[in-house]
Formats: structure tokens, sequence, C-alpha cells
């Protein structure tokens, strides 16, 4: 059994799964763990990291994810994959993608995790609440039950002259209505993803925290960060576009937002991959402890 993680008093310190994954990841690229070498068992993982067998789970949940593993069940111990088994999984995994084929995918995965963290910033929360529709299937039909679930969303305020949606001649919306189509549409999805996920309190006795914060700007791109280990990048590119409002067609400049095109990174897929992870968890954590501020998702 590996004594690298004893401190000099003997007693091991508790990892998180992160961690686990992160010292079991090492290993794979180092070779001290080859291809095709089984694992040890999650019973002598979680003993020598001195963890619960939940987070060895999920520690080895992480690396299949990261295709570092093959085989992964609960019958026996899962498998190093292969250099082309990897190449072949990091390829697909880093294609952008619009952001409704991304997006859903990964949040699926997230619930697997005993703890859910998504952030998100964004023009409205229509693909987050479109995207937590399968994981939120799969907790009702008993597949998944994480323990608790943590959603923080970042959305422009009500209160500011959004730079789009907006009509392209602000002259023909003097009264707005381009603008109150927005807040609608933001305040209602808001309400649909808090609501369906804080029935989990109820229907399964889940911990779940959301939070809303309010922007002083219009986010010129959105950011989804999944877990701790993945950010989700799209830039909003913006067309010219007629819209029907009320009874009134107007001309706006508009982003379609699901189908921007989302560019995955991972923590531990290299020095860039891992640094822009950590520094947009930063940018993030940033914004919502300084400039946003507690937003109701009121009527407009």
């Amino acid at each position: 059994m590996s004594t690298e993680h004893a401190p000099a008093d003997g007693r091991k310190r508790r990892r998180s799964h992160r961690e686990v994954a992160d010292v079991l990841r090492e290993r794979i690229r180092s070779g001290s763990l080859r291809p095709g070498q089984r694992m040890p068992t999650q019973a002598e993982l979680a003993d020598e990291f001195g963890v619960e067998r939940g987070a060895v789970r999920e520690a080895l949940r992480i690396l299949h994810r990261e295709h570092l593993l093959s085989n992964v069940s609960k019958g026996s111990p899962a498998t190093v994959a292969a250099p082309s088994e990897r190449l072949l999984g990091r390829d697909d995994a880093a294609r952008p993608q619009p952001t409704m084929v991304g997006l859903a995918p990964r949040v699926a995965a997230a619930f697997e995790a005993p703890h859910v963290e998504i952030d998100a910033l964004c023009l409205t929360s229509v693909s987050l609440t479109m995207a937590i529709g399968e994981p939120l299937r799969r907790i009702h039909a008993g597949q998944h039950k994480p323990a608790k679930v943590d959603v923080r969303v970042l959305l422009p305020s009500r209160d500011i002259d959004l730079a789009f949606p907006a009509a392209v001649d602000g002259g023909e919306d003097e009264s707005g209505q381009v603008h109150r189509h927005w807040l609608d549409q933001r305040n209602a999805q808001g309400q649909v993803l808090r609501h369906n996920l804080l029935a989990l309190r109820a229907s399964h006795g889940i911990d779940v925290s959301v939070r809303f914060r309010a922007l002083p700007f219009t986010p010129p791109v959105k950011l989804y960060l999944i877990n701790g280990s993945e950010a989700l990048f799209a830039y909003y590119t913006l067309t010219k576009r007629d819209e029907e409002i009320g009874q009134e067609s107007l001309e706006m400049y508009d982003a379609q937002g699901a189908r921007s095109v989302l560019f995955p990174f991972r923590r531990g897929e290299g020095l860039r991959d891992t640094t822009f992870v950590e520094q947009s968890h930063l940018w993030f954590d940033a914004l919502w402890n300084t400039i946003s501020r507690d937003l109701e998702l009121a009527a407009g």
C-alpha cells in the first residue's frame, strides 16, 4: 500500500474525490499505471486515500469521462485505457459543439457526482434550463441521486440598456417591447429552473441551492462551470433579424444562444485547459462577489 499521502504523524489526510482523481490521473500519465493494467479495487483505493468508497467511485467516473479508464463498473476494477482510446476520447470531448449539443450531456454527467456544482453566466438561462431536463428525469427514474446540488446563475440586470437584444433603430422600440420580451423570457426560464431543482428537496430529499445575481452589463460571452473540473465557453454572435413581438414586427439585433458554439476546457487536460478552468472560476467568483447584486425573478 502506498504511503505517499501519509503525513509525519502517520495519519492520512482526508481527500476529496477530485483530489483522488488528480493523483490517479498523474499516475496514469506518468506511466506508473500502464495501459491495459487493472486498477486497484475500490476498497483498496478507499483505504489508501482514507475516503469513502463513494468518493473513489466518483473519482473513477471522472477519469472514465476523460477517457483515461475503461470498463468502469461495479463488478470489477477498471482498466487503464489504451493510448488510442485516450486520443479518440480527448478529440471527441474537445470538439466545439453548439450549446444544446455540448451542454446537455455534460450537465447530465455532472449529476452523477454526489455534489453537483454548476455556475452559469449567460443572457438568459434557456439553455441551462433545457439541459437540466435529462438529469432530472434520471433522478426521478431512480438512476441518480446526488446528495447536494448548488447552482449559481449570473444574468443581466433588468435596469440596464441591453446591448442586445435591441431594436436596430432604437426609435422603433420607444415603448421598450424588445426589453420586456427579453425580461419576460429571463424571468420565466429562471423561475422554471429554480422550481424544477428546488422540487428535488421534497421529492428526493436532496439538498438544493439555486441562486441568481444580476450583472450591470450585457455579457458578450456565455460561460458554464461544471463540478469544478470543466469550463464551457462560447461567444454570443449577433445577427439582424425580424421578431414578432405583440402585434408588431421589429427588426432587431440578437444572438441565438442555443446555437452558440461551446469550447470545452478540462482541468487536468494540460496546463492551458487547467489554467483556463481555474481563471474562469476566479472570474466568475469575482463578478458574483463584487459588482453583481441579488436578482429577483419578478414579473417585468
